[in-house]
């Protein structure tokens, strides 16, 4: 088993800064705002200071609900200086979902943006807390929420009963070091240090804990996979609430010493921009987003010949989109990552030298130090090569489990240590792994089990096709019959019999789309992963538009 880090986030950063306090760490290219590993660290602990002088420390749950802006991860890095847990809030949570999470999560802070789209999250936060109104700062009584004592605002706006970011790193700049400083030597790499919310495709969600050592050595794994050196420039759209933005990126980053451009909110002119102007050598994404830049109009004004390496993952990647990457982004080293949060959240990653092949057809193999099977549902029993069966694996990378939730961490993670992913997959001969779907996702339509993957991947070359997904639809005689939403290119024109046509003598006719459905967007997840279920609901309603129900 390859090497181990055996220090908290805040010990690499504090050596970093030690070591190289003038190498660039953040860039937001937009803005023209850098800093330093050495200025950073400075933030952070002016950061800690204010945090703790307002009463939070160790064990201390503190959330952050907004888009990647710069003092994300000053809050990240200063909540992990003070042993304080970060309990991440996904940006597109509405009323319901916020109140959920600021109960179950017994945060005892909140920090927030202005809002994001049509969610105002000033005014969703004074609706749950309407004591903020009447409250002094730092003397919040919540009704609702008994835990929760403070709501930060991440800017320089003054909002009544909330501290500002400004307003704390100005009272952490006057303290002391001696509290922050032996503190963070109590700090042990398995303590919990991040709490994230899973998408909740189905059921409430649940907070998923994550240790120092979880997300440190995965983030270092992830990056020795793309080779990274302390040269690397990551260009990181995906975001931070999410494994993807704060694990495969950042924490990749830092374990390197590397530099880490992000994306406030995703924009495909933004991020080219960026790369351009940085000369950046990574760029991650979800294939939605890599599917955006490549059919932006502009996409040849700009030079993106910087680029050598990436990750696509948050959902199956389309074996023609990651060609078109290596070919025409430059991207000969691309890497296509899986996992799950639960996971820390990689557990197989293909690498840089790996045959372009496999590089494009598979998940890659496990990374250092985690075990991967594919286990038979029914049975439990590891399935041959080239057998079907539930993605599984154990390691350092497990969660430590979910929070207040003992009986769903059972059901996730076995007597002997494997987690369950809820994905169906294939081993190869070469211990290569693929997704085959998900076991939810899996259409079973008149006792056939049709895998949605195999029959994207037959119509996502059409050239009149940006992107489809497909998903069980309802149906009285079968139980479920297949749709497909399509999203054409600017300009196409298609048929759904077309498309019926095109697929007869080509897959089986069990497999052909019942119902092809053109939509503009798909329904997501914060994260960008497809939720599928929802779009058996999206049939049902498009079918009554058009009253075939």
């Amino acid at each position: 088993m390859g090497r181990m880090i055996e220090k908290t986030i805040d010990r690499v950063l504090r050596d970093l800064a030690e070591s190289t306090p003038d190498r660039e760490f953040i860039v937001y290219s937009d803005r023209g705002l850098r800093w330093t590993y050495g200025e950073f660290d400075k933030r952070v602990n002016d950061l800690a200071k204010g945090l703790l002088a307002i009463g939070l420390g160790k064990g201390d749950h503190v959330g952050i609900w907004a888009t990647n802006v710069p003092d994300w991860l000053t809050f990240f890095f200063a909540t992990s200086r003070i042993g304080s847990v970060l309990v991440t809030v996904n940006t597109n949570y509405k009323l319901h979902e916020l109140e959920y999470l600021i109960g179950q999560s017994d945060i005892k802070a909140l920090a927030i943006i202005d809002g994001w789209r049509d969610s105002d999250y000033v005014k969703m936060v004074q609706e749950l807390v309407p004591e903020l109104n009447l409250s002094e700062r730092g003397r919040l009584t919540s009704e609702r929420f008994p835990y929760l004592e403070h709501v930060i605002f991440l800017g320089a706006k003054k909002h009544r009963g909330m501290y500002n970011t400004q307003e704390l790193m100005l009272m952490g700049s006057y303290q002391e070091d001696d509290e922050v400083n032996a503190l963070s030597k109590m700090l042990d790499c398995h303590d919990v240090i991040n709490m994230q919310y899973t998408s909740g495709t189905t059921g409430f969600p649940k907070g998923v804990q994550l240790t120092h050592y979880n997300i440190l050595n995965n983030g270092y794994n992830i990056g020795e996979c793309q080779k990274f050196t302390d040269r690397e420039i990551l260009c990181l759209a995906p975001p931070l609430f999410h494994c993807f933005g704060i694990v495969l990126g950042v924490m990749a980053v830092l374990t390197h010493g590397a530099a880490v451009v992000p994306i406030e909110t995703f924009d495909p002119l933004v991020v080219m921009a960026s790369v351009q102007k940085e000369r950046c050598t990574a760029l991650y994404g979800v294939p939605t987003m890599f599917i955006a830049e490549l059919n932006h109009p502009m996409f040849d004004l700009f030079d993106l010949s910087s680029l050598r390496t990436g990750i696509m993952a948050g959902s199956l990647c389309p074996m023609e989109t990651m060609k078109q990457v290596i070919e025409r982004m430059n991207m000969r080293e691309i890497t296509i990552a899986y996992g799950l949060t639960e996971a820390s959240p990689v557990m197989t990653q293909t690498r840089t030298d790996d045959p372009l092949e496999k590089r494009v057809s598979t998940v890659g193999p496990a990374l250092p130090g985690i075990e991967v099977r594919v286990l038979d549902p029914e049975t439990g029993k590891e399935c041959p090569p080239e057998v079907q069966g539930e993605l599984c694996c154990r390691g350092y990378n497990v969660m430590k489990g979910y929070y207040k939730m003992p009986e769903a961490t059972a059901e996730c993670i076995d007597g002997e240590g494997w987690l369950h992913s809820g994905d169906l997959g294939i081993m190869d001969e070469d211990r290569f792994f693929r997704v085959t779907g998900r076991i939810k996702d899996m259409i079973i339509r008149g006792g056939e089990n049709i895998y949605p993957r195999e029959i994207e991947e037959f119509l996502r070359p059409f050239e009149e096709i940006q992107d489809v997904q497909v998903a069980g639809v309802p149906d009285g005689k079968y139980g479920e019959q297949v749709g497909a939403f399509i999203i054409l290119k600017q300009g196409r024109t298609l048929t759904g019999e077309e498309i019926q046509d095109r697929c007869r003598g080509e897959i089986s006719r069990h497999k052909i789309p019942r119902y092809v459905f053109f939509v503009d967007s798909y329904p997501m997840t914060g994260s960008g992963k497809i939720q599928k279920y929802k779009m058996g609901e999206m049939a049902l309603e498009l079918l009554k538009e058009r009253g075939a129900v």
